[in-house]
């Protein structure tokens, strides 16, 4: 709560000056505020000269936070295949429990999934509760997110991690509103410290230009949204033993807002980029979307998948699922092909993970070449028929 104190009040217009959000309106020497506009950032309290203006902050309440412990993974799965960011958590989450003392659960929803608890145990997790039901079958934010509250709600875990999927981004935010806690979205670092017990969550901000670190200090669980090949998973140990929970969630609901309808798998010939060992990018440099056929055969020619930059999939030149970058995918391959890509600093955000960055450009000052492990400055549409050329005939 923000108000003016109309006694103290000359109308001096130091308010006026300091807020960012054109709040402030001077009106007959006395100052308002519109607090449609205000975003509460007291900028104006320091301002004030003669203390006129009292920003009274909702006092935060505190809670037991010992009784919270454990890290919880979603362990998100479709048609009985387990995604495989949640290998990745797993040996994050593996990582943390082990500095926290702690224990690492998997949480798994759907129907008929009996035989998957045994693969996340293998994959690092001490204990696997799922929820086993018609019901689940296929996704649903609501009845995913009720299941996860009401586990939270009973088993209070420390952290909750979920991949920054469509299905965990879907409804992982309904979760953190249901058990009143904070969410961290697509983070790219995890870590823990052990002098306040808060994990630290590290995220691209600023349109990515920094990295925020976020902590949830007084709330638990502490919840977070992990981009998927940002981490590494631990190999496989079918030799661990671990425990496994079958739960039961009431999923009679009064009525819902959404209705399943059916699930249809995106119609392209060509590789998931998330999985591909190889991919070739093309960007705004191609000039149109015809010109994308090269990048397929170059993709083609080495058995990997085509990536695309934001301002290609922005021009319709290739579908979204194909888009690298802060607000596209996260890729780790062994060889990152960048072709006609400038290189702004939201296309590194998603791809300089590569083990092998290979640039080519026209632009010698282009950003691209800063990451790269080999640039090549050239007409792009010389180049790659070149290098097309070369590659079939070393695999001829």
């Amino acid at each position: 709560m923000i108000e003016i104190i109309d006694e103290k009040c000359i109308g001096c217009g130091a308010c006026l000056r300091a807020c960012a959000y054109d709040a402030i309106t001077i009106t007959d020497k006395l100052a308002s505020i519109n607090l449609d506009k205000c975003t509460l950032c007291g900028a104006c309290v320091k301002s004030c000269p003669f203390d006129a203006i009292i920003l009274r902050r909702k006092e935060v309440q505190s809670m037991d936070k010992s009784q919270y412990s454990g890290i919880w993974v979603y362990a998100e799965q479709r048609d009985g295949v387990i995604a495989p960011v949640v290998y990745e958590l797993l040996g994050k989450g593996r990582d943390l429990a082990s500095q926290m003392e702690a224990e690492l659960t998997a949480v798994l929803f759907g129907s008929d999934i009996d035989s998957l608890p045994a693969d996340l145990i293998a994959h690092g997790a001490d204990k696997v509760i799922y929820v086993d039901d018609p019901a689940l079958k296929h996704f649903q934010d609501e009845r995913y997110a009720k299941a996860m509250s009401h586990l939270a709600q009973k088993y209070k875990p420390a952290v909750i991690l979920a991949g920054a999927t469509v299905m965990g981004r879907s409804f992982i935010p309904r979760v953190a509103v249901q058990i009143h806690t904070g969410l961290t979205a697509d983070c790219t670092g995890l870590e823990y410290d052990p002098e306040s017990g808060n994990l630290l969550q590290t995220r691209p901000a600023f349109g990515g230009n920094i990295m925020a670190t976020i902590i949830t200090p007084n709330h638990r669980p502490q919840m977070a949204t992990v981009r998927h090949k940002v981490m590494n998973p631990l190999p496989r140990d079918d030799g661990r033993s671990g425990i496994v929970i079958l739960e039961q969630v009431d999923f009679d609901f009064d009525s819902q807002m959404s209705m399943w309808l059916g699930f249809e798998k995106e119609k392209t010939a060509l590789v998931n980029i998330t999985e591909a060992n190889i991919i070739v990018s093309g960007g705004r440099g191609l000039k149109e979307a015809r010109n994308f056929t090269m990048i397929e055969e170059l993709a083609e020619s080495l058995d990997g998948a085509v990536g695309a930059s934001r301002a290609a999939v922005d021009a319709e030149w290739m579908p979204y699922s194909h888009q690298v970058g802060q607000t596209g995918k996260t890729v780790k391959p062994n060889i990152y092909f960048s072709i006609g890509i400038s290189g702004a600093i939201q296309h590194l955000a998603g791809m300089s993970s590569a083990d092998y960055i290979i640039s080519i450009n026209k632009d010698p000052d282009a950003p691209i070449f800063k990451v790269a492990d080999l640039g090549i400055v050239g007409d792009l549409f010389e180049v790659v028929p070149i290098l097309i050329k070369r590659i079939k005939e070393i695999r001829a």
